[in-house]
């Protein structure tokens, strides 16, 4: 049987350590291992890959420390659109949302999309409309909204700038990655006792981002891929640029076609292809053997892993 293995992300980002508070960073790494455990207790009891990451997703959703679901950002028009794509490595079947505004859990709407449509990806009031008739939980558009993140837009549209950030402000929240300086996406990947691979990516997209844009989240080979032949791949970084180098499917590619390791592979993408284009971000990934890679070429990600049988490890700093 496969060594089982979950690992996941909450974003990546330049680090705060004049505002960091060890309170608040110590609430970070709280929830990353309890999210991790969540996955690993999944996988432990012979669960699928797919259901792994979708919980781990899920309750990623849920904590509004992280910039997917609860807590989302806002766009510059005041509201929120959310994003959300998983992929079943076994089948290479995906499904994807974007641009959603009522869904509790995009990456719950991705599952159903994957499960119950013949398409892939759903977008808007369509995606809503798919979610509600397969009976996921509908939610008004404020639902998502945290008076942190209302701050954060206001100095973005102060500022006239575009934040890849998801939380409050730096100087008072004391987060341990600059609140707008960070890539808030969050994603799982993971491989069972069976041998599937699957991964999951989650976000609310940028601060002060323009009504309509899609990052690379939702779009399966830029921000989500899984392929039993090779590896399970969610990243959080310049969405442009992962569109743009199709960042998660060239970690496959690199590996079914050069040979590389998840290592050199994974390393390629983040630290030479992606660095390339000015971009800046991180990706998580597991391959068919259960080996883990973590690289990012920010100051920091948030991140956590753990095989079934092992301990679980949670870090956000580069040296950590």
């Amino acid at each position: 049987m496969a060594r089982a293995v979950i690992a996941i992300h909450g974003g990546a980002g330049a680090i705060s350590r004049a505002a960091m508070s060890a309170d608040k960073e110590q609430h970070y790494r709280q929830e990353l291992a309890a999210i991790v455990a969540a996955g690993q207790q999944i996988l432990a009891a012979g669960g699928s890959a797919l259901d792994a990451v979708t919980e781990a997703v899920r309750r990623l959703e849920e904590c509004p420390l992280f910039n997917a679901g609860k807590g989302a950002v806002f766009t510059h028009q005041g509201t929120h659109e959310l994003d959300a794509c998983i992929m079943d490595g076994r089948t290479l079947d995906i499904g994807a949302v974007a641009g959603v505004s009522h869904i509790r859990n995009p990456v719950l709407a991705a599952r159903k999309v994957l499960e119950a449509s013949p398409h892939v990806l759903l977008i808007g009031a369509g995606a809503e409309a798919f979610a509600a008739a397969q009976g996921l939980e509908p939610v008004a558009a404020d639902f998502f909204s945290t008076p942190e993140r209302y701050a954060q837009l206001q100095r973005a549209l102060h500022s006239e700038a575009l934040l890849l950030d998801h939380d409050g402000a730096a100087q008072t929240a004391g987060d341990p990655l600059d609140p707008d300086r960070k890539f808030g996406t969050v994603g799982a990947v993971a491989l069972d006792s069976h041998g599937n691979l699957a991964a999951a990516t989650s976000t609310g997209g940028m601060t002060n981002k323009q009504v309509g844009r899609v990052g690379d989240s939702p779009l399966a080979g830029a921000g989500c891929y899984a392929s039993n032949d090779t590896v399970a791949v969610s990243c959080t970084g310049t969405g442009e640029v992962f569109i743009r180098t199709q960042a998660a499917y060239d970690v496959a590619a690199q590996m079914a076609y050069a040979g590389r390791s998840l290592q050199q592979a994974t390393a390629s993408v983040i630290h030479d292809k992606v660095q390339e284009l000015e971009g800046s971000g991180g990706l998580i990934a597991v391959d068919a053997q259960g080996n883990v890679a973590l690289p990012f070429n920010s100051e920091g990600m948030y991140r956590g892993f753990a095989w079934v049988d092992g301990n679980i490890e949670v870090a956000i700093y580069r040296d950590s």
